[in-house]
């Protein structure tokens, strides 16, 4: 009997549990002390450029479908192995590990908010989470696996209720009288777009599991849009329980607005309420960040693009490269003290600036796709010809723009951005011309990409030739397209 197939709830728990974070509501602290309420606009925006994009990687989805790995096979079948390493690769795992480790000074701040007379700095909590957290996926067992549902929808109910409380003043604190709005100029709007795309990002992760998916060319790009909505709507609500219950000021200058929220609008009661449940969705997250990161340098790895000593595992089946690797960066700068609102911002700013990449070059991908492989069968096509995948990627590129407010911040962005592209690039071309032997530019055969998602494809694949081992015989059990 065949095994029972995802339904849309499935979908859009996986969706929404994926793109919140308690590191979210940092960012969504930010921006309303900024600005006040007109930073709902700036939200609507970056959802909407957000959902172009949840529908342009339903298409490569569509095209290329029931692969792992996702952005950067997409591109190493579109634009060559160059990209995919800098921008796919080496930039998806840097940003990932940049917001993770801005999640885990959330989780720091969040315990020592609530209990600030231990003495305990919050970067000694980072640094304990983030080593019980590496101790347990080095040994190949995830105990947080079977409440990442339950957390995920914990975090989105409560927040929702919380909202709607601060919204219609019916919690036991005062509500406070100050202005709804403390900017309308369209600048200061549009510059806050870079922070509120944080708030809309991981999406994405839906695509791995779309075999398991009923009817994965309706629910995969109708579950994406789901969770963005459902996400933006809890948002909106917690925006106007921001303004009735939280000095904006208190607000702009809190590194766990969240817990400051909940203390104003439920006493103690609400400290704690926000208290666990960000602790959980902090836990869960970053747990499984350093996972999947590993797991994907390990399949980076298993097709070349990266050392081959991120595919290895103990005896437990771990990468233990990888896990080491991640882990150990996000415990290094938590471990220097990673605790100020300003700092937090500026970690998590970066990491959104390569996210934004990452997610321009996925709409290339659509247009590339589409004029060389214009017959190829696609299960779901976005509607309206090139136009909605240039919308995206000009939407993308705009948010880089204006990836913050602040010039001066802006710019040291762009600086860290340069920094880390320089230095992938020089990873990039001496391994793909020295280790993997191919032309930098040159896309891989499709069929080959979605022929490395099978294991026999290390097996029989020579990837200094980029053909067949030559001891295997033609009539073996080769996966197909293994033969460049």
């Amino acid at each position: 009997m065949a095994n029972k197939k995802l339904g849309m709830g499935s979908v859009v728990a996986t969706g929404v549990g994926l793109i919140v974070a308690t590191s979210c509501l940092l960012s969504l602290g930010q921006g309303s002390a900024a600005i006040g309420t007109t930073f709902i606009i700036s939200m609507v925006i970056a959802c909407a450029i957000n959902i172009l994009f949840a529908l342009s990687v339903s298409e490569l989805n569509s095209l290329m479908p029931n692969i792992t790995g996702g952005l950067p096979q997409y591109t190493l079948a579109s634009i060559g192995p160059f990209i995919t390493i800098v921008i796919m690769v080496g930039g998806y795992l840097a940003c990932n590990t940049m917001v993770s480790s801005a999640e885990c000074a959330m989780f720091g701040n969040t315990i020592h908010s609530v209990f600030p007379h231990t003495g305990i700095p919050a970067s000694a909590y980072c640094v304990v989470l983030v080593a019980i957290l590496m101790i347990i996926n080095l040994n190949g067992v995830d105990i947080f696996a079977k409440v990442q549902d339950f957390v995920a929808y914990a975090l989105i109910v409560s927040l929702l209720i919380l909202g709607i409380l601060g919204t219609l003043k019916i919690g036991v604190g005062h509500p406070v009288n100050q202005p709804a709005v403390l900017s309308s100029k369209f600048s200061d709007i549009t510059g806050l777009c870079g922070l509120a795309f944080f708030l809309f990002i991981g999406c994405e992760y839906v695509i791995p599991i779309g075999d398991k998916i009923d009817n994965p060319r309706q629910k995969i790009p109708a579950g994406m849009i789901i969770s963005l909505i459902l996400v933006l709507t809890f948002q909106i609500f917690m925006c106007l329980g921001f303004k009735n219950y939280t000095p904006w000021a208190q607000l702009g200058k809190s590194t766990t607005p969240h817990v400051l929220y909940g203390t104003l609008l439920l006493g103690p009661v609400g400290t704690y309420w926000m208290a666990v449940v960000s602790v959980l969705a902090v836990v869960s997250s970053v747990n499984t960040v350093i996972s999947s990161l590993a797991y994907i340098a390990a399949g980076m790895a298993k097709i070349g693009l990266l050392p081959e000593i991120f595919n290895k595992t103990n005896k437990k089946g771990a990468p233990v490269a990888g896990i080491l690797l991640f882990g150990g960066i996000i415990l290094v700068i938590n471990a220097l003290g990673l605790s100020t609102s300003s700092s937090l911002s500026f970690l998590i700013l970066c990491g959104c600036a390569f996210w934004m990449l990452s997610y321009f070059i996925t709409h290339i991908n659509v247009l590339i796709f589409r004029k060389r492989l214009p017959n190829a069968p696609r299960k779901f096509k976005v509607p309206g010809g090139p136009i909605i995948p240039i919308l995206g990627a000009a939407g993308m590129a705009w948010m880089f723009w204006n990836i913050s407010s602040d010039p001066a911040q802006r710019i040291q962005i762009y600086i860290v951005c340069a920094v880390m592209v320089v230095i992938l690039s020089t990873y990039a071309v001496i391994w793909i011309k020295k280790v993997m032997h191919r032309d930098l530019f040159k896309p891989f055969p499709m069929e080959e990409v979605m022929a490395m998602d099978n294991d026999l494809y290390a097996v029989y694949h020579d990837p200094k030739t980029g053909r067949l081992r030559a001891n295997v015989s033609r009539g073996a059990n080769v996966p197909d397209g293994s033969e460049a």
